[in-house]
């Protein structure tokens, strides 16, 4: 656990802890200024905490109990301050409400409370309860549980220190009188509760655990101060927000410990539901997701951060693979597409689309975007960005492209949806220099089958005759491409490299043709365009668009013929 003292150090480093602590102390007497009662919700850590804001709670309450459940002790003193004040600050740094904070009896005497006080307002905690018992204590619904109170004079004088110890006027200390808890009855009750407002609490918390509310409810009708009250409903459950609303003197309802309640009855249920099953697959549809856990802990926003702030020597560079299109009418595809889209086929026990996920980030591509359409619910590879064409049906590979990158500014590499490549093509293209890079297969000539309509590229300098021939990586810029041209000397395989320069040529060039009406290069429209259609206009517009050719080492999934060879290869 990280010491209070050092994070402390780093608040006051940046000039931060003053600002939260008198933002939240001060929202905290706004709320007790308000006409009708507010809620708090008991929790022990940030998340439950974060929790309870998400579920719209004006506060959270630091529960003492929920906290020394947390660490599996009882709730009798045993955890120090420290262990308390870390627990508060967590809550504290993870919610943007106010925290109040359970202070027990102020961890001992009044030297005690001073110190507490001053390390609970240091750390932008709103403001603290503290009860009137003797040290150490039991929980107050503990059956037959040790109530002893201390005398009124020493828990007066605890209150004079803690008030006297605060450096803010908007901080807040509050008296909690155990008297009906401990059974000394309604006299002395409301005895204690006027001699604690007299020493300058800011509330009193009158606290009771019968089931019935009229106990409760007796000490509030005789309750004439001005100072407000606040009750902690747990065991009077009964006495539900339509009927305390009609008591003007309770300012706060706080829910102690319904969360860790919760927590222990669903997660022992989930635990013993996975030995009884045998594995976590029952399980499943009554948990939370994994995505729903990363967002409570702010891990989106960190990786936002981490593309904003964290600067190394290695170039970002992200991925984005359109696969939104309908092949489910290929003939010899269609009874497999049915209810998937193609990326999603599985070829020797893995879709696609996660071997070309694995490949790009075994080659330090983090970010990926998915562009999905047809089927979209059917893709769920882990660590990648889906993002919805909702016009797949009226588009084409542009659309998606573009779609892709909207959000993107840095070095991208594009991969369509339907293709499987070798890890050594992307570490070549990932070392291209030119700001738009296509992988083109110079072996195109050699193929047999010429049936299918293929991307056709003709290149400044022809490809080399002959099986035996050594690679090159001289510059060979591309002339034209299109799927009807003469004279091709190579095949775009599916695979794109931009700069950034390349990835704003390809945003403003798209934005002005975007509106253009009538035939795009080879497509009937704008909207019926492929990705080849816009790299032709940049070729028209003088941009040069360079290549990297290639061989072997890729696969186009489009006929049965060609999934059958690809699961036989990765089979061997």
């Amino acid at each position: 656990m990280v010491d209070y003292d050092l994070r402390l150090i780093k608040f006051k480093k940046h000039k931060l802890f003053p600002e939260t602590m008198l933002t939240k102390a001060a929202k905290l007497r706004e709320l007790f200024q308000k006409p009708s009662f507010f809620r708090l919700i008991g929790a022990h850590n940030g998340l439950t905490a974060r929790l309870g804001e998400r579920a719209g709670f004006d506060g959270i309450w630091a529960s003492s109990l929920e906290v020394s459940a947390s660490h599996a002790v009882p709730d009798a003193n045993i955890l120090t301050m420290t262990d308390y004040l870390n627990a508060a600050i967590d809550m504290n740094e993870a919610v943007s409400i106010p925290v109040v904070a359970d202070i027990d009896q102020g961890y001992g005497n009044s030297i005690n409370v001073i110190r507490a006080i001053r390390k609970f307002e240091e750390a932008g905690i709103a403001g603290v309860i503290m009860e009137d018992k003797l040290f150490p204590k039991q929980n107050s619904l503990l059956s037959d549980g040790k109530q002893e109170l201390a005398p009124i004079a020493e828990f007066v004088g605890k209150i004079m220190a803690a008030k006297n110890s605060q450096k803010t006027k908007e901080f807040m200390v509050m008296a909690r009188v155990e008297a009906l808890i401990a059974g000394w009855g309604h006299e002395e009750a409301m005895k204690r509760a006027k001699a604690y407002v007299e020493a300058g609490a800011d509330a009193i918390m009158i606290h009771s655990k019968n089931k019935d509310p009229a106990n409760i409810i007796k000490f509030i009708e005789g309750w004439k101060e001005k100072i407000p009250l606040v009750i902690v409903p747990t065991s009077y459950y009964t006495f539900t927000e339509d009927k305390i609303k009609d008591y003007p003197q309770i300012k706060m309802v706080i829910y102690a410990n319904q969360g860790i309640r919760t927590i222990v009855k669903s997660v022992s249920e989930t635990f013993n539901e996975i030995i009884k099953a045998g594995g976590g697959h029952t399980v499943v549809p009554k948990i939370s997701s994994v995505r729903e856990v990363f967002e409570l802990q702010d891990t989106f926003k960190m990786k936002e951060d981490e593309e904003k702030f964290v600067k190394c020597d290695k170039e970002v560079v992200k991925a984005v693979i359109p696969a939104a299109g309908d092949d489910s009418l290929k003939i010899d595809l269609k009874d497999l597409l049915q209810d998937r889209p193609l990326t999603m086929l599985d070829v020797c026990g893995k879709p696609i689309l996660q071997r070309i996920s694995e490949t790009l980030t075994q080659c330090g591509i983090r970010r990926i975007n998915v562009v999905g359409g047809y089927k979209i619910d059917k893709i769920n590879i882990e660590n990648i960005r889906l993002i919805n064409n909702k016009e797949y049906s009226k588009t084409r590979v542009l659309s998606s492209v573009m779609k892709g990158i909207e959000d993107i500014d840095d070095k991208t590499l594009m991969a369509y949806g339907d293709i499987l490549f070798e890890k050594h093509i992307i570490e070549r293209l990932l070392n291209s220099k030119g700001d738009i890079t296509l992988v083109i297969d110079r072996s195109y000539v050699h193929s047999p089958n010429l049936a299918k309509k293929l991307d056709l590229v003709i290149t400044k300098i022809p490809p080399a005759k002959g099986h035996r021939i050594l690679s090159s990586e001289k510059e060979n810029p591309i002339l034209k491409i299109g799927k009807n041209i003469e004279g091709a000397t190579h095949e775009f395989v599916g695979i794109a490299l931009f700069s950034k320069k390349g990835v704003r040529l390809l945003k403003e060039t798209y934005s002005n043709i975007k509106n253009k009406e009538g035939k795009f290069h080879e497509a009937e429209s704008v909207a019926q365009a492929d990705f080849m259609d816009l790299i032709q206009e940049l070729i028209d517009n003088g941009i040069k668009i360079d290549s990297l050719e290639i061989d072997r080492g890729w696969m186009e999934i489009n006929t049965f013929e060609n999934y059958k060879k690809s699961c036989g290869m990765l089979a061997e």
